[in-house]
């Protein structure tokens, strides 16, 4: 069965910076948890990851991403990079399936398991199966609304949760 869960979305407006996920997870064609946290803070609080993908995988490489944020004592783009040559290369990482979006106040990467690092030109992250709808309702909601970062996190998921079904309403956001 394959594991499908997950709209994530980061945005940043006015100097600050949202990101949040659905609480779905499903196996095959049942929901398995309503309530999971998709969603985090790390290093003291000064980065957002969210993550998609098989979950025990998603943990896994943000744990690993932590130690690479420290060690490279914040530097985002070096810990993404530094991780994604990790993920590529190693015979046992290259076997996990996910996606990492990484947020922090002036930075937005996405990371695959293929080696991508993706720095969205409009800074906005959209993971998961829920996630095209939820990029769509992003970009719209921050073109013609002035609807905080947060809000626009929430009304986006709320959006991809009316047309996906691997999408729930039961919201989580982080903010910095």
């Amino acid at each position: 069965m394959n594991m499908h869960a997950t709209t994530v979305v980061g945005i940043r407006r006015d100097g600050k910076v949202a990101m949040g996920a659905d609480g779905q997870i499903t196996l095959g064609n049942t929901i398995i948890k309503r309530t999971a946290t998709k969603v985090r803070r790390i290093y003291d609080g000064k980065v957002l990851v969210g993550f998609a993908g098989g979950a025990a995988d998603a943990l896994a490489l943000l744990e690993r991403f932590e130690d690479k944020l420290r060690s490279t004592q914040g530097n985002l783009q070096r810990a993404c990079i530094e991780l994604a040559k990790d993920w590529r290369t190693d015979k046992i990482l290259r076997r996990l399936e996910a996606l990492l979006g990484i947020m922090d106040r002036e930075k937005s990467y996405i990371i695959s398991g293929q080696g991508d690092i993706i720095e969205p030109e409009d800074g906005i992250i959209a993971l998961g199966s829920g996630g095209p709808y939820a990029l769509a309702a992003a970009k719209m909601l921050l073109k013609y609304t002035d609807l905080s970062a947060r809000e626009i996190v929430e009304e986006s998921i709320k959006t991809a949760a009316q047309i996906c079904v691997y999408t729930n309403t039961n919201i989580k956001i982080e903010e910095l």
